[in-house]
């Protein structure tokens, strides 16, 4: 078996080995980019209810009535008050915002959006553990994929032909892309999330993004993904 037949036995059988995969993280992929416009793991249910107003007081009688009232499952697990008629009622995964003397209350319950709460649970590798190598094995494979994807075909179809100028044109477009994006010409040094136009050059430090700034990145990434109470 000589080494293009065999590159083109892999690459078929480890094509169809990771097509399974491939496509929750294409969908997933797709759901977070997009992310600032969206939460693509969950959706809020929202009911609004009414009930007998309920005389201001000490936040834990308010609270207290309200779950009578609401006919709510129990206490809740915490309680919070931003004004003296204004209260809020958490529970496991879900929230209620009651106005004490309008009688008016808002129930939010986070649901997750089916199918794609479980691809993006994948893809952005929640579960961590075993599945942090299930995913690295599955980076190789695709790795490989793109490398041995360039050999399966020779002559004016291969590498040799036209493909050189698709494959230039792939390496291309993300250069360009950080060249306008990231790489701002003229700047002292590359510009990352959430720095200005004037890239590295107004600014008094280019070693990295500070230990606060990686902190709330991490923080605003995991709300995208998890139900908000």
């Amino acid at each position: 078996m000589n080494w293009r037949k065999l590159n083109n036995v892999l690459h078929r059988d480890l094509g169809y080995l990771a097509a399974g995969l491939t496509l929750v993280y294409a969908i997933s992929g797709v759901a977070v980019n997009h992310r600032h416009q969206w939460n693509p793991s969950w959706k809020v249910d929202v009911e609004s209810r009414t009930f007998t107003p309920v005389p201001v007081s000490d936040r834990d009688t308010m609270a207290a009535a309200l779950v009578e009232r609401l006919e709510l499952p129990g206490p809740p697990k915490s309680s919070f008050r931003s004004a003296p008629h204004l209260v809020e009622l958490f529970y496991e995964g879900w929230s209620v915002k009651a106005d004490a003397t309008a009688g008016t209350a808002t129930i939010e319950k986070p649901r997750g959006r089916l199918g794609l709460r479980e691809m993006n649970f994948l893809h952005l590798n929640e579960p961590k553990g075993l599945w942090t190598w299930v995913a690295d094995v599955y980076a190789v494979i695709l790795g490989f994929l793109a490398i041995s994807g360039l050999f399966v075909l020779k002559g004016k179809n291969g590498l040799s032909g036209r493909g050189k100028w698709l494959t230039g044109l792939g390496v291309v477009l993300p250069l360009v892309a950080l060249l306008f994006l990231l790489w701002r010409p003229g700047d002292s040094g590359p510009r990352g999330e959430g720095e200005g136009r004037g890239g590295g050059r107004g600014r008094a430090q280019a070693a990295g993004p500070s230990p606060e700034r990686v902190s709330a990145s991490s923080t605003a990434a995991a709300g995208s993904t998890t139900p908000q109470p």
